[in-house]
């Protein structure tokens, strides 16, 4: 019985996750079909109403929130591992686009498989996909670096840590336009224009917005697929073991700094794409994006959607990524044509998270689609009482036997 029980478990996910797979999949390739082949000749009505309420724009800023979430689910929802300066590797990100996708650093000319703007050869052009990958590179070094200093420290010291890189960072792009006479990041004027995706020979311009979508949700796609095989692999375990027990994983022999620092490394990874992948949809690397406001978004979109749950993450950025860029503006409109005021309720969307945080803590803490063992942690209490209760009627029930 154990040993069925043993194999319909894995069964049971991997149908879950085939489910999802195809969601994903369904949703994306319906709203790539609906902007490439239905709107251009759709009813004014109809354009007007998707570009609304589901812009190309904020589809494709979707997809990128979603990877970069997930990046952060696994130092925070695998590893346990509280961050609050992910914001920094999205930022190391965007300007390693901003290096070598631009024009930037006129005085040289570098392409390699680029794509300068016509009559603008000077910079370093390289083919969007190396940028990808050294963009990856560069921003797991710094996840190493960061991460090595708190290896040592637990909870609020944590935090705190994190907070201060997270800080850090951002600051020295605002002020990296002169250091010792070299111009870095062009501090708050930022970088831009960043060179066009171009790949296979087609060139994916500014009016290629479904296309671009597309790209953006491979990423994303490839991210799930990614925290998928490395939670139910070797590492993943080990993560869920220090998460749940520090000093148990580190006597059953799990290597605690290599096992943090491997998520430090593949959370910045993640983070590090997202940038290069952000900088290509708004065409720029702007300094003042990166603040820490967007670090406690994503980390909202991870404790609301589910921490460990890959696709309770997913739901939690597509909601929160929405509601952000698009939701608030079009509810806030329909409101104010309603009510005949004009307020302006993009401004309250910090107000709006916190009083979603808040209630989501006192009613499901767990978040919408919680991992299985965080679910049973959060609601401990609750099953300690049920088994109480259930031994003392066992308990009377005996009693009553034996007595009669």
């Amino acid at each position: 019985m154990a040993e069925e029980t043993k194999a319909a478990a894995p069964a049971h996910t991997s149908s879950s996750n085939t489910k999802w797979a195809i969601g994903f999949i369904t949703v994306v390739l319906a709203i790539y079909a609906i902007n490439k082949f239905y709107l251009p000749t759709a009813p004014v009505q109809v354009k007007t109403f998707f570009n609304s309420w589901f812009s190309l724009t904020s589809m494709g800023e979707i997809m990128i929130y979603i990877l970069m979430a997930l990046g952060l689910n696994i130092v925070v929802g695998y590893a346990g591992l509280l961050d609050l300066g992910y914001v920094a590797f999205w930022a190391l990100g965007g300007y390693v686009a901003g290096w070598l996708m631009s024009g930037h650093f006129d005085q040289w000319t570098v392409n390699f498989f680029g794509n300068p703007p016509a009559g603008l050869p000077n910079g370093i052009h390289l083919n969007f996909l190396l940028v990808l990958v050294l963009g990856g590179v560069f921003t797991a070094i710094w996840g190493v670096i960061i991460g090595a200093p708190t290896l040592r420290l637990k909870s609020d010291y944590l935090a705190l840590v994190t907070l201060g890189f997270g800080e850090i960072i951002p600051q020295v792009m605002v002020n990296g336009e002169d250091i010792g006479g070299f111009n870095l990041t062009n501090g708050t004027k930022g970088i831009n224009p960043v060179d066009n995706i171009k790949l296979f020979g087609y060139e994916f311009g500014p009016f290629a917005l479904a296309d671009k979508f597309l790209i953006y949700a491979a990423l994303a796609g490839l991210m799930i697929i990614l925290s998928l095989r490395l939670r139910d692999g070797r590492l993943g375990r080990a993560w869920l073991a220090i998460r749940e027990d520090e000093l148990a994983a580190s006597m059953m022999g799990v290597p605690l700094m290599r096992t943090k620092l491997a998520s430090y490394a593949v959370g910045a990874t993640a983070g590090g794409v997202g940038g290069v992948a952000f900088a290509t949809l708004i065409g720029g690397v702007y300094a003042e994006r990166f603040n820490f406001q967007v670090s406690i978004i994503i980390l909202s979109m991870v404790v609301l959607g589910g921490m460990g749950n890959v696709w309770g993450v997913l739901v939690g950025a597509t909601l929160l990524a929405w509601v952000n860029n698009t939701g608030l503006v079009q509810f806030g409109n329909i409101i104010n044509s309603a009510t005949g005021k004009n307020i302006d309720f993009p401004s309250f969307n910090f107000l709006i998270f916190g009083v979603l945080l808040i209630l989501m803590m006192l009613f499901r803490r767990e978040g919408f689609l919680p991992e299985a063992r965080v679910r049973l942690i959060m609601h401990e209490e609750e099953f300690s009482e049920v088994a109480v209760v259930t031994d003392d009627i066992e308990v009377e029930g005996v009693h009553h036997h034996e007595h009669n």
